[in-house]
Order: C-alpha cells, then structure tokens, then sequence
C-alpha cells in the first residue's frame, strides 16, 4: 500500500515584527492591552510593496525542500493555496514552479479554500501520491491578506498577517496521512468574505474582508471539534492517542475553546497565533514547521491538523509523524 508521509517542512515571515503598538502609532484606534487580551496576538509581519505570495512561498518551499533532503526536481506536484494570489493568473503554483526551477513538467495549481486552504491543499495531495500517479507533492500555504485588509475597521486589521508555510509530501511504504476529511457549507458566506471583484479593469462591490466576528467564532469551534472526532473515527483513534493539535491560528480564544470541545489540555495544542496573527491557509503549516524545528514535535507522534475559513469550508488530516 502506498502511504502519503510529510519529508519536510519550510515557513517564512517576510520583513520585521509589526506589534500592537506599532499599529497604534500608525493611527488605528486600540491598544495593545484591547488585541492581546480578546486574540492573544502580539505582532503581525507585513509584505512589502513589490512582495507577493509567490515570493513567500518560494522561500518557505526551499526551506521545506532542504528539509526533506531531495532536489527540487523532484517534486511532481504542487498545490498552493492561497487566497491572495499575485494574479488572476497564472497560478501561484505555476509561478512558484518556475522561481524553483522545476522542469520536468509536473502538475501544478491553485487551491482556494481561504484560512483550512492548506487543508484542502494537503487532502487533495495525499489523494494524487497515494493513487500512485505522483511520487513527490509540495504543499503550500502563502498569503499576503494585509492587501485586502480595511485599515479603518479595527475588528480586521489588527487580527491578520502575511505569511508562508510549505510542506514536502512524498509516497511511503510507511503510514504518514491516515485520515482526512473537507466540508463546506456556501450558505454562511456573508459571515466572512471579501465581496468584491474586478471587471473591465475597476473593482466591483468592496475590496476588503468583512468579518461577523460573533458568528464566526461560533461556528469554528463547533465545526473544528466535529471534524477533528470525524478523522480519528475514520482511522479508529481516540483523542488520547494524539500527541498534538495543530489547529488554524485565527485567536487564541479559538484555539483555547477548540481544544476544550475535542478533549485536549492546552499542553497538547500548537498556538503560534501570538507571533504572526491569522495567516490564512499559511497559519497551519507556519505552525507546524515551528513545532517541528524548535522540537516540540518528533517522528512516531500523531498529530491532528485542522482549519476553518471563509465559504464556510473546514477541514482536518490525522498525520501518522
């Protein structure tokens, strides 16, 4: 049986911290005391001008790639998701493939499932290497969301950051991916959307992200507790025999409610979100790769990944490490 088994792992922050109190002097109305106490973020990092997704990934990538001991040209397959890509297209995937060098003619595309993207993103690949038409897939989640943030509604602005975090995935004869599960739900969509477009070159309707904070908080807890229950039934698991919880890092009040409805003590639970706030689909594998490197997490401990983002779309994999 072919298995699906993470080789590597890569992140990457662009430029320097930006604290609360850097967007306090930058003019928005709150306080340091006002993020941290209601999202537990501390400080964000910010694109540049001129920097955009595929700078992000390409850099995270490399990372991931050095990680897992191969060439790039190995790699057979990649999937970005990002819901901030640096065109209508071509695909970050595509782009990222040539700022890597890569030619051997793989596949190569975009997945958009905004924040559980990287979910989607890791589910779809897992699927390609264990059919056995792919040897090698990199997996990437990158984002530059402080593009479309408000600066003027500090219910956003203050909760988001720009990021970047890849993973190598690559065929086994040992169990690596053990589960997984996708679900979306379009009739939330009002909740957290960015309802704009472009069209004969002027943008149509509203540029930036809109967010029910209240509802979404609602509904990520209980869907993020469901889904994790759904991966270890698949795969005949109980929550003790996880060793960690890598879930999107939206808040802390999230990450906190989230561990208490699927039984974890908070111990248990990878939270990076203090660092670099709401990545988007980077946030899941920002975090993993940090784990990892600072080494909280080793090989032979099983881990549950999950996110929960805009459409409303969610999703979880049970990873064998």
């Amino acid at each position: 049986m072919i298995h699906a088994r993470i080789a590597g792992t890569g992140s990457y922050l662009p430029g320097a911290p930006v604290t609360n109190d850097d967007l306090v002097a930058r003019g928005i109305e709150t306080s340091d005391e006002w993020i941290a106490t209601r999202t537990g973020i501390r400080a964000r990092h910010f694109a540049a001008d001129g920097e955009n997704a595929s700078d992000l990934a390409e850099v995270a990538s490399r990372r991931a790639i050095e990680a897992a001991g191969v060439d790039a040209n190995d790699i057979d397959l990649i999937i970005v998701a990002t819901s901030t890509p640096d065109y209508i297209f071509p695909s970050t995937a595509a782009l990222l493939q040539s700022r890597l060098g890569i030619r051997n003619d793989g596949a190569a595309f975009d997945v958009q499932a905004v924040c559980s993207g990287f979910a989607y993103a890791l589910s779809v690949a897992e699927k390609f290497i264990r059919s056995g038409s792919h040897r090698r897939a990199l997996v990437v989640g990158a984002e530059v969301f402080s593009r479309i943030l408000d600066w003027n509604d500090r219910g956003t602005c203050v909760l988001f950051g720009d990021g970047a975090g890849a993973i190598v995935l690559e065929a086994s004869d040992q169990p690596g991916v053990l589960a997984t599960a996708l679900h979306a739900d379009g009739s939330h969509h009002p909740i957290l959307c960015v309802p704009g477009t472009v069209s004969s070159g002027k943008v149509l309707g509203d540029p930036f992200l809109r967010m029910d904070g209240q509802a979404v908080f609602k509904f990520a807890v209980r869907v993020l507790g469901d889904v994790a229950a759904e991966v270890l039934n698949a795969a005949n698991l109980s929550i003790d025999q996880v060793d960690w919880l890598i879930p999107h890092q939206a808040n802390i009040r999230i990450i906190q409610s989230t561990a208490k409805r699927v039984g974890l003590p908070l111990e248990k639970v990878i939270a990076t979100v203090g660092a670099h706030g709401n990545t988007s689909a980077a946030s899941i594998p920002l975090a993993l790769d940090v784990a990892i490197r600072d080494g909280r997490i080793v090989r032979g401990q099983t881990l549950v990944l999950e996110g929960v983002g805009g459409g409303f779309t969610w999703g979880a994999a049970l990873i064998a490490y």
